[in-house]
């Protein structure tokens, strides 16, 4: 039997300018005292060369290009962007947005995740994605997303690693790069957050958590 919506009011569109963990921040998006750090992380030397391969933009060498691709992100209410920021050092090693923002119906999606070196496959990528999804599921919304192009293997493992159920493909769903996108969609529901959020918890609140090396899934720190 359904749950009745009779009385939803919908989820108010995201407003927080800082978000605090353990391994990282997550603040506001701002070319100004993000800018810099940012083109490093993004395109400097050591920068991941798969970095750009399957985002819907970039690479941007140039760095007036580069400075206002930032800018229309940090002046966009949808994607909602945060600087991600490295709690030891201060540097600014990513980005990563809410998105696909709907109050009206609940439903909001993680997605630009444009993760430097520093930050891959490391404590500080998983507790990005668990800050946003702890905000997203703190305002109220009941449906949280993660779509990714089918073929971009590494954001598809990085979604059922952290908790989201696959749901399916969406065949030939847009053009990218003069090249056709299927797109893999993957979700997590209000009522399941609880117990992802437990494992996330759980992770990332072990002692022995280092800036680097292989990650288990969430189902395996549930237990």
């Amino acid at each position: 039997m359904s749950i009745s919506l009779a009385d939803w009011k919908g989820a108010p569109a995201p407003s927080a300018t800082l978000l605090e963990g353990r391994f990282i921040r997550l603040e506001r998006l701002d070319p100004a005292r993000h800018g810099d750090q940012l083109f490093q992380a993004l395109q400097g030397p050591g920068a991941d060369p798969k970095l750009w391969d399957y985002l819907p933009y970039g690479p941007y060498p140039e760095r007036p290009v580069f400075d206002t691709w930032l800018a229309g992100h940090a002046a966009a209410s949808d994607p909602y962007f945060f600087s991600v920021i490295d709690s030891a050092s201060g540097q600014v090693q990513g980005l990563i947005s809410l998105m696909s923002i709907v109050p009206v119906h609940g439903r909001i999606e993680i997605g630009h995740v444009t993760f430097g070196a520093a930050m891959q496959r490391s404590p500080k990528s998983t507790e990005a994605v668990y800050l946003l999804a702890r905000e997203a599921f703190a305002m109220g919304y009941r449906r949280l997303e993660w779509k990714c192009n089918n073929a971009n293997g590494r954001s598809r493992y990085a979604a059922e690693r952290l908790g989201f159920s696959f749901e399916g493909v969406f065949r030939q769903h847009m053009v990218a790069k003069g090249q056709n996108r299927d797109t893999a969609w993957f979700s997590i529901l209000d009522s399941e957050w609880p117990a992802i959020a437990r494992g996330f918890e759980r992770w990332l609140s072990d002692e022995n958590q280092s800036g680097s090396g292989q990650l288990k899934t969430l189902a395996e720190c549930r237990g």
